[in-house]
């Protein structure tokens, strides 16, 4: 099949006094300022403004978007070419569709990036819920799902699961991937076998991945040096050392370095993971292939307290000191910080990915996600475990979550919230050039109805706020991918039932 295209690019539009991922301030709150292709003319309208050359005629498909956010405010009628993938031509004022044109009506926004997924997850929705317990009692049935998962039913589940998404507006995500080996942790005769299947699940249900291939080594912080081994569980996620893992993780991103639809990151998977001394070799594994990198950082106090135990240091110090934190890193859910944690990531630049529908249904607690912007940590969204997959409700509850923190509404704006559901998501996972609806960027689109139950009677103008605090992934209508039509009319091209798919995979596992 036809893999999106991904060549690179840089572009950006941003808002007054936020941060983007690069590190560099914004421009300025109202209009749009961005760093676009040289002499590129960002202009609203500026193809068809008087004295002005029109562009070349795009040729690929056109859209027209009845409705489109353009990155701090909604536009009517907009005419968007694409060309290999990606835009090529955005024309304002255009009020009714071009002839030979694809009516996307509704509100388009730039595709959703999901930065935080692990797609075997997705087989526990509805059965975790059951009863009380923490999050420790939860990894024990994780564990169960993750023993049985074979190349071929992986793939069969992440397509589903990816469909799903494309469902739900998101054109990237990022898997962050330890299911490495065999249950008793004998590599493949393909050693990423399951990494392929993920990549390949993804091309087949139409989205972008950025695979964060991770380190998985020891079961516990220990004052012994390496950890302490893994669990019976925890077998076929561990390449023994660093070095044994980076050396996997350069084979497959050396197999895909030319991939349209596919970026290969690292992850470390936790300080309890990946033992203190090769903690460095990640990091140094993902500078030179200047790859993302992701960590899960303080989700739980257990983690401090035998990080502070063992090492006298929190694991940020720890990881700050070992060269971990950086522009390209981002910690997953952040959630239990000190004050100095909080100041060293925003000085490094480091990312935040929040994942509230996660982070709530563990009772992991509320991150402080608000201070860490302010520090100069920039946000992105997941869906994580999937006991949802709906980035308008992680933006919407990362918000509400705030609220009933601090006991204060607008903590963020819309439109922030919404860059953080796109370009500061797609930012995260390697995919600087996608998340805005300008020229040069990745053709990637999400349309939100706006005639649902949720939408209907909002004014079109606020069409950020409807977004955010009425829609859900209910209401994606359309998504587009590199230019292509992965859904319409909520039908997906690729995998026509959806649900289907997801009953099967999933009862699979369980048979």
């Amino acid at each position: 099949m036809t893999h999106p295209t991904a060549a690179p690019g840089r572009t950006r539009v941003t808002d007054a006094g936020k941060t983007t991922r690069s590190g560099q301030p914004t421009g300025t709150a109202t209009g749009t300022e961005a760093a676009t292709e040289p002499g590129a003319d960002t202009t609203p309208g500026a193809a068809t403004a008087p004295g002005r050359a029109a562009p070349a005629t795009p040729a690929g498909p056109v859209y027209w978007l009845e409705h489109a956010w353009l990155g701090t405010y909604v536009e009517p009628g907009v005419a968007v070419g694409v060309t290999d993938g990606r835009i090529t031509d955005v024309r304002t004022g255009v009020m009714t569709p071009p002839p030979g044109a694809t009516a996307l009506r509704g509100l388009t926004l730039p595709g959703l990036a999901n930065a935080h997924s692990h797609a075997f997850h997705r087989a526990l929705r509805g059965t975790v819920q059951v009863g009380s317990g923490t999050f420790w009692t939860w990894r024990e049935i994780m564990y169960g799902i993750a023993a049985k998962l074979t190349p071929d039913s992986y793939y069969t589940l992440a397509r589903a699961v990816y469909a799903e998404m494309a469902l739900a507006g998101i054109t990237a995500v990022g898997e962050f991937h330890y299911l490495h080996h065999t249950p008793d942790g004998a590599p493949y005769d393909r050693p990423n076998a399951m990494g392929e299947a993920l990549i390949a699940a993804a091309a087949e249900a139409g989205i972008r991945i950025t695979l964060l291939d991770t380190a998985y080594l020891s079961s516990g912080i220990t004052k012994r040096r390496g950890g302490a081994p893994p669990d019976r569980h925890q077998l076929r996620f561990s390449d023994g050392t660093a070095t044994a893992w980076a050396e996997r993780a350069s084979d497959l991103a050396s197999a895909h370095k030319d991939s349209a639809h596919a970026r290969i990151g690292a992850a470390i998977h936790s300080v309890r993971a990946v033992p203190a001394e090769q903690l460095s070799t990640v990091a140094d594994w993902a500078e030179a292939h200047r790859a993302p990198l992701h960590v899960h950082l303080s989700e739980q106090t257990a983690e401090n307290d035998a990080c502070l135990d063992v090492h006298g240091r929190t694991p940020t110090r720890l990881l700050a000191d070992h060269g971990v934190l950086g522009a390209r890193t981002t910690g997953v859910h952040n959630t239990h910080l000190t004050d100095e944690d909080i100041a060293l990531l925003g000085a490094a630049r480091t990312g935040t990915c929040m994942c509230p529908t996660t982070e709530r249904d563990l009772a992991d607690g509320i991150g402080p996600a608000a201070r860490l912007q302010r520090a100069g940590s920039p946000l992105s969204l997941g869906s994580d475990s999937h006991a949802v997959i709906d980035i308008l409700e992680e933006a919407r509850a990362m918000e509400l979550d705030e609220r009933l923190s601090t006991r204060a509404r607008g903590h963020w704006t819309a439109a922030a919230l919404l860059r953080a559901a796109t370009a500061d998501g797609h930012a995260a996972l390697g995919w600087h050039e996608a998340g805005r609806i300008e020229r040069g960027a990745l053709a990637d689109l999400a349309t939100i109805a706006l005639d649902s139950v949720r939408t209907a009677g909002t004014l079109t103008r606020l069409g950020a706020e409807t977004a955010v605090f009425a829609a859900s992934a209910a209401d994606v209508r359309h998504t587009v991918v590199a230019g292509r039509e992965i859904v319409r009319d909520g039908v997906h091209a690729l995998v026509p039932d959806v649900p289907k798919a997801l009953a099967e995979s999933i009862a699979a596992l369980r048979g």
